[in-house]
């Protein structure tokens, strides 16, 4: 018996398959920069830094209120995870929105929720940051 054939479809199916997924892939990725493309503006941030690995978390930190160096508990397991959650909250303060929006619209569900900000009527307010010095 020749399965050649049978072969040659299967794979053909799964190119098909992966090239549909590639794509809807794109396609989130293309939502979510220009989602934070907006975010970044009505900030007032250049747009184009959400482009730029590490760059952009650490302007979304320096838009949350943040210090910079907070970049480097990304790379920390499990540590990441709440240093995350700690700045889709102030991220949501930072717009006027609630801590449960920051929750369920950013950490939880991000693409939806930063959409929300970027096109949303919510308009950025700079948080306040604790000086040292003011202590």
């Amino acid at each position: 018996m020749d399965y050649s054939n049978s072969y040659d479809a299967s794979s053909s199916a799964g190119s098909g398959v992966s090239l549909v997924i590639a794509l809807v892939w794109l396609a989130l990725v293309v939502v979510a920069v220009v989602g934070m493309w907006k975010v970044f503006t009505k900030a007032g941030k250049p747009g184009w830094a959400s482009l730029v690995p590490f760059y952009n978390t650490y302007v979304l930190l320096k838009i949350a209120g943040r210090p910079g160096w907070w970049l480097v508990l990304f790379f920390v397991p499990f540590v990441n995870i709440v240093i995350w959650l700690l700045l889709a909250i102030d991220l949501a303060k930072a717009f006027g929105k609630s801590t449960a929006f920051g929750v369920v619209g950013l950490w939880l569900f991000s693409l939806v929720g930063i959409l929300m900000l970027g096109y949303g009527k919510a308009g950025y307010r700079a948080p306040k940051v604790d000086s040292p010095a003011a202590a």
